[in-house]
């Protein structure tokens, strides 16, 4: 028996901003945020959270348990899980792109005379919040000993760099063939 076709529902915040989702059989596919989330309380304004950026895109702020010298979060507004839930589409290599943008030009505002900086995300089991969020970090690690959380360990996860996700969800350009 085929699953039914996805479905858009909406889905009402405290705040009473609707926010989307696409269900399939009633398990979401991607899209809406859950009030439980304390990211999409962040980015709708309903947590109590010093925003350091917001657009119509993402939000950015200070990681509540700071791993370097400055360690911001960039998130987006619309609730995706992880970078697993990221797709090959234009749509996503955008967003990533923007939230890396973001990340870079809050970090050479605040820590300028920083020489090292670093842009990633955990990748699951790794994740601490099921909401996808840039690590932003004006290095040194503080203390030291936190750089063991952004390792990657390649096929098993762990800490994958913005540019290499950016490389793994970039639109293919399809090839015409001319005869």
């Amino acid at each position: 028996m085929a699953a039914p076709p996805p479905q858009e529902v909406k889905n009402k915040f405290n705040n009473g901003d609707m926010i989307r989702k696409l269900t399939e059989g009633g398990r979401m596919i991607r899209g809406a945020a859950l009030s439980e989330c304390i990211f999409c309380q962040i980015a709708t304004s309903s947590a109590s959270t010093t925003l350091l950026h917001s657009d119509d895109k993402v939000v950015a702020f200070r990681d509540i348990n700071p791993s370097a010298f400055r360690h911001y979060l960039v998130i987006p507004k619309q609730h995706i899980p992880t970078v697993k839930n990221l797709q090959r589409s234009p749509e996503d290599f955008s967003l990533v792109s923007h939230m890396l943008d973001v990340g870079k030009s809050l970090l050479h505002r605040d820590a300028p005379q920083c020489k090292h900086y670093r842009f990633g995300f955990h990748q699951p089991p790794f994740n601490s919040v099921d909401h996808l969020h840039l690590h932003c970090f004006a290095l040194p690690y503080t203390p030291s000993w936190r750089f063991i959380k952004y390792l990657s360990l390649g096929p098993l996860g762990g800490f994958v760099e913005a540019e290499k996700l950016l490389e793994r969800i970039k639109p293919q350009i399809p090839h015409h063939s001319s005869m």
